[in-house]
């Protein structure tokens, strides 16, 4: 494998962003396992973070570039903020940039990677799997699969418990006056009632049973269900944390169809 930092400069953002970067590479070693690479059609994860990480919090706080040493998968994670992978009220296009910006930029710089959704795939944590799934239900042209952990999925019905975390002008910030957020394009519930299931990538969602956003992510899974989403839901004993996801992310990467 290698892995790569990048300093790139998004247009839509008006400055530069960071990237994480692992590509598969052919190596030879001594000792160890030899891995292959791949020169074309490689395919593609894009991973995540949460409000409290960056492009750098899943490589330092698992071992994902372990994880995906020999599955010839390359794995893009951006660094987002605080935006909730939303056009934000403030004038900062994070929803444009990672829904249609992020895949032109690494298409350009690694021109290896895969075009095709049957090898485009999204995962995240927390706020990233609220951004994950956002990605599979407005763009789900581009994902073949999309996976949540731990993600805060009903921002419409939990506002409450968002409040609790950060004040109301930090919401409304990003998404605009509260009242105004049930059925529209950043409530993941409306998404999920007005895509067809049939042109709707494939889910998994998992969560700990001692996670404050569990209800989130089973509410979310009986709306997919109702709906005839293809959703996988799997759950454990667990909180809100890495330990949880270090274990999760292996989950998700099987399940991954590759």
């Amino acid at each position: 494998m290698a892995f790569l930092q990048a300093n790139v400069f998004s247009n839509v953002l008006e400055m530069e962003v960071m990237l994480d970067i692992i590509l598969p590479q052919e190596t030879k070693k001594t000792f160890g396992t030899n891995t292959k690479g791949t020169s074309e059609d490689v395919p593609v994860l894009y991973l995540l973070h949460g409000m409290n990480g960056n492009h750098s919090v899943w490589q330092r706080r698992t071992a994902i570039e372990r994880y995906v040493a020999n599955m010839g998968l390359a794995v893009i994670m951006p660094s987002t903020d605080l935006a909730w992978y939303t056009d934000t009220r403030y004038d900062m296009n994070y929803w444009t940039f990672i829904a249609e910006e992020l895949s032109e930029i690494c298409h350009e710089l690694f021109p290896q990677l895969t075009t095709k959704r049957a090898k485009t795939f999204a995962a995240g944590l927390s706020m990233g799997g609220y951004g994950a799934v956002k990605l599979g239900l407005r763009k789900p042209e581009n994902f073949a699969a999309i996976a949540s952990l731990s993600g805060g999925l009903t921002i419409a019905e939990g506002m409450d418990q968002l409040l609790e975390i950060k004040g109301r002008s930090y919401w409304e910030g990003i998404f605009g006056p509260l009242a105004e957020i049930k059925g529209s394009e950043n409530d993941l519930i409306h998404l999920i009632k007005n895509l067809e299931a049939a042109q709707a990538p494939k889910f998994f969602i998992t969560c700990g049973t001692e996670d404050p956003l569990h209800q989130s992510s089973t509410y979310t899974v009986e709306k997919m269900q109702e709906q005839g989403y293809d959703v996988s839901f799997e759950d454990g004993p667990g909180e809100h944390d890495w330990i949880y996801w270090d274990h999760w992310i292996q989950r998700i990467l099987d399940w991954l169809p590759l």
